[in-house]
This record gives C-alpha cells, sequence and structure tokens, in this order.
C-alpha cells in the first residue's frame, strides 16, 4: 500500500500544478462576486507574492517524486502521505471553485489547510528539505490564504467595518502561525511561507499607507521571525 500511495500522491501535486494551467488561474476573488463588491482588500497580499505558488509546486513534485522513487515504502515519508493527499486532491479542485463560489472556495481551503498542517506535524526531523520543507512552505502560505478569503468574504457580505476585521484575521493568521511552530519540524519553512504573505500585505498597503494593516502585518512578521529562529 505504501508505493500506492507515494504514486497517488505524485499524480495529486502534478494536478494540483495543472489546475490552474488548465482552468485559467486565479488572480483573486473578482469584486462583482460578492454582495458588497470588494476593491483592493486590504488584506490581500500585492499581487507579485502570489508568485510563490511556483516553488511551492515545483518543490511539492520534486518531493512526491523523490518519495515514489526512493522513498516510497520509508514509514517516515509515508506518514504525511495521507493527509498530504487529500489536501493536494482539494487543492486540484480550488481555482475552478474559486472562480464560481468565494462561500465554497473558502470552505474548501479551510480543509486544505487542516490537512496540510496534518502533513506538516507528521513529517521526520531528517530529509527535511525534501519533505519537511516543502509541505512547511505550502502549509504557511495556506495559513494566510485561508484568512485573507475568509476576510474578503466576511466583508464582501457585509460585516464592517472593513480594517478592523482584516487586520483581525491577520492576527488569526499569526495565531494559527505561532502554534504551528511549535509541533512543526520545519518552523522556517512554514515561518517563510506564512511570512512571504505577510510582506505582500506590507506592500499592497504602504502607498497610500493604512496603518493599522501595516502595524498588525510588521508586528506579525517581526514575532513570526523571532519564533521561528528557534526552530531547525
Amino acid at each position: 500500500m505504501q508505493p500506492v500511495k507515494a504514486l497517488l500522491t505524485l499524480i495529486a501535486a502534478l494536478a494540483f500544478a495543472l489546475s490552474p494551467v488548465v482552468t485559467g488561474g486565479f488572480a483573486g476573488f473578482s469584486p462583482e462576486q460578492f454582495p458588497v463588491p470588494q476593491f483592493a482588500p486590504p488584506i490581500q497580499p500585492a499581487g507579485w507574492a502570489f508568485s510563490i505558488w511556483l516553488p511551492i509546486y515545483a518543490w511539492l513534485i520534486l518531493s512526491a517524486g523523490l518519495g515514489l522513487l526512493r522513498h516510497a515504502r520509508d514509514p517516515d515519508w509515508d506518514r504525511p502521505r495521507w493527509p498530504l493527499l487529500a489536501s493536494l486532491t482539494l487543492g486540484a479542485a480550488w481555482v475552478p471553485l474559486a472562480q464560481a463560489s468565494p462561500v465554497w472556495a473558502t470552505v474548501l481551503i479551510w480543509a486544505m489547510l487542516a490537512t496540510a498542517l496534518a502533513a506538516l506535524i507528521r513529517t521526520p526531523l531528517r530529509d527535511r528539505a525534501w519533505l519537511a520543507w516543502p509541505i512547511g512552505l505550502y502549509a504557511g502560505w495556506l495559513t494566510a490564504a485561508s484568512c485573507v478569503a475568509s476576510a474578503i468574504l466576511a466583508t464582501g457580505y457585509g460585516a464592517a467595518p472593513v480594517v478592523p476585521i482584516h487586520a483581525a484575521f491577520i492576527l488569526l493568521a499569526l495565531g494559527i502561525g505561532l502554534i504551528t511552530l511549535r509541533f512543526t519540524a520545519s518552523g522556517r519553512a512554514y515561518a517563510a511561507g506564512l511570512g512571504w504573505a505577510l510582506v505582500g500585505i506590507l506592500a499592497a498597503n504602504a502607498n497610500p499607507p493604512l496603518w493599522p494593516i501595516l502595524a498588525m502585518a510588521a508586528a506579525g512578521l517581526v514575532l513570526l521571525v523571532t519564533t521561528a529562529t528557534r526552530h531547525p
């Protein structure tokens, strides 16, 4: 069964990476997808920050390929496979769902995060660069993405005031991140994914400066980096 799981994980990683290619990609929810149109939501990172998906896709595929070729029966590599397989399979359906329904896309991305975190905490201390780190980078970005989607969904359906609500979701992402760092063998990779999103949020709100968001994102980034330096 272990080699079968390794093969399925590779297939899921490839499907996940190809999904945005065959569905036209995703550049954020359209403002018109909400009863209250969301133009330039404060919590959304700058567009260039989404380029992190390229190394995430590539690293996950390389990890899954190495897992199949060299670690198909390795129990340490096998432990995270079921939740990772679930997360990647859900991820392959996320872009077309996001194009159709922000509500269900938000539900789905939280399921992706939950299963990615479950995979992350099962990764071993060895082979970090090829197993724990790619999962960590993926889970870190998903931590931010889940909170971003939820914040935009909330204000898109009339929750107000916008800035405090979006700041609260940044705080939620940071809270999830700090708790996760206590249980993972790849703290720095996970922190890099979440931290990259915070940098993107800082950039998106720098001109003109939106000080509450800038302060929350900057303080969170400092705390995240400080905590992550204690981890391998």
